[in-house]
């Protein structure tokens, strides 16, 4: 592969992590608490790809911070047993540190929650900086956590830091901030948005993404 990265950001949750019953159950928590219908797992996969601070508001209006705080106390209880590494995340990540690559993490996610997932999975030292929703001034796919994930690290975005995900959130990212967009997965996106949107490249998995860039 020409033109290899001097720098990957990664998305979380359906990139190198499955945690979604964890987080299925604690939004039916919000939901139920406020006598709203449940959500299958397959709904809140669709349905969670912006931060809670963007996505609140629209479904719960004026009292969307009693939901989050409903939500973040029932998925506190359960985030970390829930937590699943994707197959070969983990090989990845070790094969890309081998060759002295940065990595990051730009999340949707609280802050909090990621990086005590990472702690949990010993994947903390993989990465030069966790960023999650709120931790910047704007969540993803606002330039402002790309910028912030790569604080001090002697990068900038631009084409030689890939920003990999698998939702069009992270397209959108990835590119509105200058990097490399990188598709990861089989998330559903239209044709129409994969036109607006174009990955630079599109990996099936975590596997065929270290082949890639190793073999």
């Amino acid at each position: 592969m020409s033109a290899r990265p001097n720098a990957i950001l990664f998305d979380w949750d359906s990139t190198l992590v499955d945690n979604w019953p964890g987080v299925t159950a604690a939004m039916n928590a919000a939901l139920n608490a406020f006598d709203l219908p449940s959500w299958t797992e397959t709904e809140m996969r669709a349905r969670a790809k912006r931060s809670m601070r963007d996505n609140f508001p629209t479904i719960f209006g004026a009292r969307w911070e009693e939901a989050r705080d409903v939500f973040y106390k029932a998925f506190e209880e359960r985030h970390l047993s829930a937590l699943q590494a994707l197959a070969g995340a983990e090989d990845l990540l070790s094969a890309l540190r081998d060759r002295s690559m940065l990595l990051g993490v730009v999340s949707n996610k609280n802050g909090d929650f990621l990086r005590a997932e990472a702690e949990v999975l010993g994947w903390s030292g993989y990465f030069h900086r966790i960023v999650g929703a709120t931790d910047a001034k704007k969540d993803k796919p606002a330039r402002e956590p790309v910028d912030l994930a790569l604080m001090d690290s002697g990068h900038s975005a631009g084409e030689r830091v890939w920003f990999v995900g698998d939702s069009l959130v992270d397209l959108q990212c990835g590119i509105e901030s200058g990097c490399t967009a990188v598709l990861i997965g089989d998330d559903p996106i239209s044709e129409a948005d994969l036109e607006k949107w174009p990955p630079a490249f599109h990996f099936a998995d975590c596997d065929e993404m270290r082949r890639a860039l190793t073999d």
